[in-house]
């Protein structure tokens, strides 16, 4: 029965509803968390849920899934030519778990209102970085993990926090010693490299197209922002600074400010 209703999913999403049908091939599982790839003809526009989507100038683009996506899309592509198409993808949902996490400072976990207005201080600027739109496109090269270890913290887990319930975990946390080096996970740019409050020192790159990778925790970092960075340079070390009981790194992936899951993005970590 699983199998009959993927194999239904699968035909849905690249089934077109236009007869005059424009260019448009997807890789990848449309999955909460989860990332697209797609290729349509030059010049076209694209739009996923009425979002206009960034299209490269040879067809090239992609679009991430809220953790929370419906279970329903809708992709369209309009070219010069008059052609179009337009696709329904059923996006698959998922069940996230619950992670306790107890001996967290009182103040990392209830701060007072001066602290409060520098945590606020410090989205605005994640969330500014993570708006940049830039026409790289080193997001359609493989992704690899920044570094390698235990897995301590998943995607999606509601946390709580000394007992007490908080926004859930977007990102994965690999266990390391400080110093560890934290490689790029793909080309890019370097968009934002500060010390900020909860995250400690941290850094975020720009893949292109809105896809960019995010560096918590941080001991080091050794680049700076305006940085252009190779696959696999080293961008910074494991730390402990923000909030956290132990070295570790919090890697994390954005489609703008839409959070995705880096085990659905870059793959599982490698076993070597």
């Amino acid at each position: 029965m699983k199998q009959t209703i993927l194999l239904f999913a699968l035909l849905l999403v690249f089934f077109s509803t236009d007869s005059h049908a424009a260019k448009l091939a997807l890789k990848g599982t449309p999955i909460q968390g989860g990332i697209l790839f797609g290729q349509t003809d030059p010049g076209c526009t694209i739009e996923f849920d009425s979002i206009l989507v960034k299209v490269s100038d040879d067809g090239n683009f992609v679009i991430g899934f809220r953790p929370d996506q419906p279970n329903w899309g809708v992709l369209r592509a309009r070219c010069p030519d008059g052609s179009r198409r337009r696709q329904f993808l059923q996006i698959e949902q998922r069940e996230y778990q619950e992670q306790h996490i107890d001996g967290l400072p009182p103040k990392m976990v209830s701060p007072d209102e001066e602290t409060l207005a520098r945590i606020r201080q410090d989205r605005e600027r994640v969330q500014t970085a993570r708006e940049t739109e830039s026409d790289q496109l080193a997001f359609l090269d493989a992704f690899i993990w920044p570094v390698k270890g235990p897995i301590t913290g998943i995607f999606g887990s509601r946390r709580v926090l000394n007992g007490e319930p908080r926004a859930p975990h977007f990102g994965v946390d690999v266990a390391a010693e400080t110093g560890t080096p934290v490689a790029s996970t793909a080309a890019g740019t370097v968009i934002l490299a500060e010390d900020l409050y909860l995250s400690g020192k941290t850094v975020i790159v720009d893949h292109g197209h809105g896809i960019s990778s995010s560096y918590l925790h941080l001991d080091a970092i050794t680049v700076s922002v305006g940085d252009a960075v190779e696959q696999g340079q080293q961008i910074a070390t494991v730390g402990a600074t923000g909030r956290v009981t132990g070295a570790h790194l919090d890697w994390r992936f954005n489609w703008y400010q839409v959070r995705l899951d880096p085990e659905l993005v870059a793959g599982p970590m490698p076993s070597d």
